[in-house]
């Protein structure tokens, strides 16, 4: 297990891919930012091509071991809860970096890992609403869907419709309840009540406790051991890599 930690620490701590902290994009020399990414300009041309796109490898230190139990709250969980491998993410609706790693990785874990029992995920909310106004009211959107068992839904919606180059807000939200076939009323009562609004924070502190900096921000390990921090939207070969050492163990 020693072992295991070892090679997945060393992944967070050697790669690094740019995430939403305080709303500022991370971009470490001799990478640069350029709009909202981040590259290797090799040609001097200030746009990130496509042979130049990614974010920039960075050290860290050590990523802090946590007990994978104690990050569980009662959050939205997607998969087997008895599966092996545990990911608990910590995300922000208006973050550009967690609607990345939605796009280009959540569902490849899906589909190999989530789906085949072998992990499940935990979504924690991590809004940063002074760099993204709205992450926090989009956030308890998601929560009072999951009163009526439609979280997962709304979360896929919300991204799904900022994709599109929906801005969100509450109005929008309230339509999102109707088109997934909610209790509006009920729902319009939760989100304009803000009910959510502490557990919000609660995440947000663990997640802080956790070692989180930015999102998305991940802890990943054995669901009955120790974990480690996993920053930024890292590729599905970075989660592959982890989880495939856990499941060997």
């Amino acid at each position: 297990m020693k072992k295991v930690l070892f090679v997945i620490t060393l992944l967070a701590a050697v790669i690094f891919i740019a995430g939403c902290t305080g709303g500022e994009v991370v971009c470490n020399d001799p990478y640069i930012q350029v709009g909202a990414e981040c590259c290797l300009d090799k040609n001097s041309n200030n746009i990130c091509d496509s042979d130049e796109g990614g974010a920039a490898p960075t050290p860290e230190a050590p990523a802090p071991t946590v007990d994978m139990k104690s990050l569980l709250d009662d959050d939205a969980v997607k998969g087997d809860k008895n599966a092996p491998v545990t990911i608990v993410e910590w995300s922000d609706f208006g973050c550009f970096f967690c609607e990345k790693f939605y796009v280009e990785t959540l569902g490849q874990i899906e589909e190999e890992y989530v789906k085949t029992g072998k992990v499940k995920i935990v979504y924690r909310d991590f809004p940063w609403e002074e760099a993204h106004p709205g992450a926090t009211k989009a956030a308890e959107a998601a929560e009072c869907a999951a009163d009526q068992g439609k979280f997962w839904e709304m979360h896929d919606m919300i991204f799904e419709d900022k994709i599109e180059g929906g801005v969100g807000g509450v109005t929008a939200y309230k339509q999102y309840a109707s088109k997934l076939g909610l209790n509006t009323k009920n729902f319009n009562t939760c989100l304009d009540s803000g009910k959510y609004a502490d557990e919000i924070e609660k995440d947000k502190k663990d997640g802080i406790i956790a070692g989180i900096k930015g999102t998305p921000g991940f802890i990943i390990g054995p669901s009955d051991g120790k974990g480690v921090l996993v920053s930024g939207a890292q590729p599905f070969a970075v989660f592959k890599l982890g989880i495939d050492k856990l499941l060997a163990e």
